[in-house]
């Protein structure tokens, strides 16, 4: 088996724990690399490493002709760097998210089972959950370039804190409304655990084939999300007194003119995520907002 390894340092990594890891993979004869920018980050952060363990590493745009898995080590916003960098790969190499993080949503293998989950990727013990993208058409083009795609959402928003911006939005060519707000969410069942709930959405199970449309911080309070079939292209056009806004695709953001005009579909491809068969969906759920817990004391 040969991994490649993707991450970034998190106040929650643990140092020891990391290179005990790479000492697991040596000793078990598993062939790996790691990220060259994230080699560093290990480098600053540890620069006493073993003697015995020599380090091959591969950049963004490394071809790979023999990796099974990619293994990222971060939060969940490093799985969403590691699908704009790799998800459109020609062979969909699986991604598997190791939680150094918090949340934990699309990084649910702990930093204390990631040996056993390793081992479990060896024996082929594991479920491949695919999941749906939205992609991004501009009017001027090239906003985010050929990585026009996200995992979780895109987000229309104000860049100034005092004003108001406005978003006309059509349905596959028929208007729906105008949005008059801070900004508008158009995410993915994926995203819909992000900032799409964070401001009042619904939680969507990832295999549901819709985008959410949610308004942030709306002018009227008639307005509401909405929930479409991810088969429709969303269009918007954009308002701002001030003449500029944000675009934001997962991660990255874009300050834009107004009156640019957007174009939101379902991306023609699928991000493959890795997770352990004792992994389900709704326990990831209950953990991570703590439904059902009490903090009273009895």
């Amino acid at each position: 088996m040969k991994i490649a390894i993707y991450g970034r340092i998190t106040e929650n990594t643990d140092m020891q724990r990391l290179i005990r890891y790479f000492e697991y993979l040596y000793y078990a004869r598993i062939e790996y690399m790691i990220y060259r920018p994230y080699l560093e980050e290990i480098r600053a952060q540890s620069p006493n490493e073993p003697a015995h363990l020599s380090f091959s590493t591969f950049e963004a745009q490394s071809p790979f002709t023999d990796v099974q898995f990619i293994i990222s080590f971060g939060g969940d916003g490093t799985v969403l760097e590691c699908v704009r960098l790799f998800g459109n790969h020609p062979l969909k190499i699986p991604i598997v998210g190791v939680n150094f993080g918090r949340m934990g949503y699309l990084t649910t293998i702990t930093q204390n089972d990631l040996i056993p989950a390793t081992e479990m990727l060896m024996r082929n013990v594991y479920r491949i959950d695919e999941r749906g993208l939205v992609s991004v058409v501009s009017d001027p083009k090239g906003i985010f370039g050929e990585q026009n795609f996200g995992l979780n959402d895109v987000t229309i928003h104000k860049s100034n804190t005092n004003e108001m911006i406005s978003v006309n939005v059509y349905v596959n060519g028929e208007f729906l409304n105008t949005y008059r707000g801070d900004g508008l969410i158009i995410a993915t069942p994926t995203g819909s655990t992000a900032y799409s709930l964070a401001c009042g959405g619904p939680i969507i199970f990832p295999d549901s084939r819709n985008f959410i449309i949610t308004p942030v911080a709306p002018h009227s309070l008639t307005v509401r999300p909405v929930v479409i079939p991810d088969s429709a292209v969303i269009s918007c056009e954009i308002g701002a007194r001030s003449g500029k806004a944000m675009l934001a695709l997962d991660t990255r953001t874009e300050h834009i003119n107004a009156g640019t005009a957007i174009a939101v579909r379902k991306a023609d491809f699928m991000v493959k995520l890795v997770r352990m068969p004792d992994t389900k969906y709704i326990g990831t759920l209950r953990r991570t907002l703590m439904w059902g817990s009490d903090s009273r004391k009895t």
